[in-house]
């Protein structure tokens, strides 16, 4: 996670606290640094089930919750398992994990138009991790 990922995401999603982007705010609030807003994290996750299943997918629900935040520098490793699996829709376990532990878990449905098919209970392939080298 680069500073600028992080302070783009939360301009981008008009999220302005201090907190994401201000670093003496954020130690004045008790946190080592700026950290990630719960919107960006949400557009990562949306991209990695994307970047797997293609682009005649489509995200019908997504359901997140952040843990341990995301600063400048660390990395951020998701993984997905395909679940419940009916009428071309599956639901997706996610997890996002950095050094401090899980960042994001979660529940990704999607469907698909003509794709690949879901298998249940499979891993969605390689894992993603999100570090300041990664494009995203």
């Amino acid at each position: 996670m680069t500073r600028t990922l992080i302070v783009a995401g939360a301009l981008a999603s008009r999220d302005y606290q201090d907190v994401h982007h201000d670093a003496e705010a954020a130690r004045e609030k008790g946190s080592p640094d700026i950290f990630m807003n719960i919107l960006t994290t949400n557009g990562l996750v949306g991209r990695y089930i994307t970047d797997h299943f293609g682009p005649r997918c489509a995200l019908r629900k997504v359901a997140i919750r952040l843990g341990a935040p995301n600063y400048p520098g660390d990395t951020m490793v998701l993984r997905g398992t395909v679940g419940e699996v009916a009428d071309g829709t599956a639901v997706v376990r996610v997890t996002g994990e950095n050094g401090l532990g899980h960042h994001v878990t979660g529940t990704v449905t999607v469907t698909l138009d003509g794709g690949p098919a879901i298998g249940d209970g499979s891993a969605i392939g390689d894992e993603a991790a999100l570090d300041s080298g990664a494009a995203v």
